[in-house]
């Protein structure tokens, strides 16, 4: 890789890529704090909904009129699927995609729905990617590697290329890593151009291949992965590419799960953008900077994300900052206790979602119904200021584990 084909590559993917401008950000410069400037390159909004669609275009517009006259193929259940069947469309090139069983069918659908041939196969991705090999060589294809690969690697790099022609005096650059291949092609392109410029890779904290293969000095495999940043639970970065990760990349931090759904409220409260959870990684990892008067560019890699996990990370989220909580209280077994409650926590600008009322927990009369109260706050000062008050009146009120 060189400067010469990362120029090639920005120009060939310009042909199909939107123009994702830099976004700065005056909530996550706060967070980052220390003067620091935040700008978000929000690959989010790239058609198919991630920055896999330059990789798969830029490695297909390579191949030699045979090859594509066979087709291609890869292995992938989100985001690279995409990337290639959108890509094969715009040569006229035959797309053979293997998709775990278990891939959602929202993501079988678009992906045929971009031209591609489908085959399902095996429950994990894995799997999917042996019998892709196995097609590959049976029929001929061209495999796509969704990140183990020079070509693919370089054309994700102009990403890098787009966000120095904007703002060339960048400082940081945050980028995810899964496999590795959009890490090389930013850091390389970034170490060629301007040496300077720090370049920190993401990882999830459940799937920390590279860090714990940068520590080894060689490419090792996790035993397992558990993180719900799917798009980037690897466990095994790729070994061609290794090499320029070892060399370019300056560092990688990780990020619990927990980071991630706080920053999907940051993202969709601040600036209004759906991203997946892969994605938000960079944003998550700006608390973990010790720096000072820098210009922080975090690369937002896609949005991808289904409408029942999104459900499910907006509501963790929420518990998780406060803003719903569940109280359980004691009451005695008398008519207007109910009312009682409730215009306590009316009076403190408590909003009720949900109440369980059992009237059987105890033969006490004076303490014998349970009322468990879901409620929606400002955040942990409101919540505080509602238990006091509940426990001033004597209720004796309990936070328990909340459910929706």
């Amino acid at each position: 890789m060189d400067l010469r084909s990362f120029e090639e590559a920005a120009e060939k993917v310009r042909e199909v890529t939107l123009d994702t401008k830099l976004i700065y950000s005056d909530y996550f410069s706060a967070v980052a704090g220390k003067s620091n400037k935040v700008f978000l390159k929000p690959e989010n909004m790239q058609r198919t909904g991630a920055y896999k669609i330059r990789g798969a275009y830029y490695r297909i517009s390579r191949l030699s009129a045979e090859e594509r006259a066979k087709g291609v193929i890869t292995a992938s259940a989100g985001n690279h699927a995409q990337g290639v069947a959108y890509a094969a469309k715009q040569y006229g090139v035959k797309a053979v995609i293997v998709m775990p069983t278990t891939t959602p069918l929202i993501k079988v659908n678009r992906t045929k729905a971009l031209g591609a041939e489908v085959v399902l196969f095996g429950d994990i991705y894995d799997e999917a990617c042996d019998r892709a090999y196995e097609l590959a060589e049976s029929e001929g294809y061209t495999f796509v590697h969704p990140f183990d690969d020079e070509d693919v690697a370089t054309g994700q790099g102009s990403i890098a290329w787009e966000i120095f022609k904007e703002q060339p005096l960048t400082d940081i650059i945050l980028v995810p890593v899964g496999g590795g291949g959009l890490a090389t092609g930013v850091a390389t392109f970034t170490k060629l151009l301007h040496p300077d410029t720090e370049v920190i890779g993401v990882e999830p904290e459940g799937a920390a291949c590279l860090k714990e293969s940068l520590k080894a000095g060689k490419v090792v495999t996790l035993p397992s992965v558990s993180t719900i940043a799917d798009g980037t639970a690897v466990k095994t970065p790729g070994s061609r590419i290794f090499p320029y990760l070892k060399e370019n990349l300056d560092r990688v931090v990780t990020v619990p799960d927990e980071d991630l759904v706080a920053a999907f409220l940051d993202m969709v409260e601040n600036h209004k953008m759906i991203a997946e959870n892969s994605g938000l990684l960079t944003v998550a990892a700006l608390k973990q900077l010790d720096c000072e008067n820098k210009k922080i560019v975090c690369i937002i890699s896609g949005g991808n994300m289904d409408v029942i996990t999104m459900s499910s990370v907006v509501q963790q989220g929420l518990i998780q900052r406060d803003r719903i909580f569940t109280v359980s209280v004691l009451l005695p077994d008398k008519p207007g206790e109910l009312q009682k409650v409730a215009g306590i926590i009316a009076e403190e600008s408590g909003n009720v979602i949900k109440l369980e009322h059992n009237q059987f927990v105890s033969t006490n009369r004076n303490a014998a119904v349970e009322l468990r109260i879901t409620l929606e706050a400002f955040g942990t000062g409101h919540k505080n200021k509602i238990l006091a008050v509940l426990e001033r009146t004597g209720y004796k009120p309990k936070v328990v584990r909340t459910t929706l």
